[in-house]
């Protein structure tokens, strides 16, 4: 039995291992920065921030073990570091876009909730009533923010401060002019109704460009899916005509670095067009 590729792995694994101990202090400030993006963007989600730190570790054990097995027990070292890549990738780009979805549907339910902020000060409620409407009458998920703010507002927090707070989580421009119009009018007075139904007014012609934009992008999105998608049906149509060459893009280290950039490529290029397409008024 030939012990020489057992002898090289077992090598490779102790100089990692090395290697992995000398850079404890740059791991730790790997993970530091990953943990501090990953919880900022789970607060906004309203997710729970707990343990944050051991999912991590956990995910990048997971990740380990799958890049050894693949490498190890399949002989395919360039499709286990992909996968390992795309497996590092993965979560956060799915928190990254729950999270922008989320920020998203509150822009899509703030002109709405302005109309109703601004019809609840003209019945002669105060902003912290009409704030506390708002948290109760609106749909999730902007009635999180509302509840959030209210709620911080009565434990006594000021209301320049839990307004800042909400500024920093949602990241909204619109958000942003409707906590100016309030402080403004809470320093210097004036008919905040008014002010507030104006830039409501701006918010949903706003949103009316960006649904107009985003209609007449759709056949290039779709074109975008169609372009990701017709490679990998491409490899399976020549898997049939050529097997036996086709099968060699698996199992030879060229082919595998053949896939992989192709593959690779073809991800960017889609990532790409998706962010061409969507297109910021």
């Amino acid at each position: 039995m030939d012990l020489m590729p057992f002898a090289c792995c077992a090598a490779t694994g102790i100089c990692v291992a090395g290697i992995a101990f000398a850079n404890l202090d740059n791991y730790a400030r790997a993970i530091d920065f990953v943990e501090r993006d990953l919880a900022g963007r789970l607060r906004s989600l309203r997710a729970s921030t707990r343990h944050v730190r051991r999912w991590i570790n956990a995910w990048l054990a997971i990740v380990l073990a799958t890049l050894l097995t693949m490498w190890i027990g399949f002989d395919a070292l360039v499709f286990a570091l992909c996968a390992a890549l795309l497996m590092c990738a993965g979560p956060w780009y799915l928190v990254r876009r729950l999270s922008a979805a989320r920020r998203q549907k509150i822009e899509d339910q703030l002109a709405d909730a302005m109309v109703m902020f601004s019809s609840a000060i003209r019945a002669g409620l105060s902003i912290p009533q009409a704030l506390e409407l708002l948290a109760v009458e609106c749909p999730r998920p902007i009635s999180q923010e509302f509840t959030q703010i209210s709620g911080a507002y009565q434990l006594g927090k000021p209301l320049e401060r839990t307004l800042a707070e909400a500024k920093d989580d949602l990241k909204s421009e619109n958000f942003v002019l409707f906590a100016a119009a309030l402080l403004a009018s809470r320093e210097s007075g004036g008919r905040l109704n008014e002010t507030v139904e104006r830039i409501s007014q701006s918010v949903v012609e706003l949103q009316r460009l960006e649904r107009k934009v985003h209609a007449e992008t759709a056949q290039a999105r779709k074109s975008a899916v169609y372009m990701a998608i017709v490679p990998a049906i491409l490899l399976v149509v020549y898997y049939f005509v050529d097997p036996q060459n086709t099968e060699l893009l698996f199992v030879t280290l060229p082919g595998q670095l053949i896939l992989s950039t192709a593959g690779m490529l073809n991800l960017i290029a889609y990532l790409w067009a998706l962010k061409i397409l969507n297109a910021d008024i």
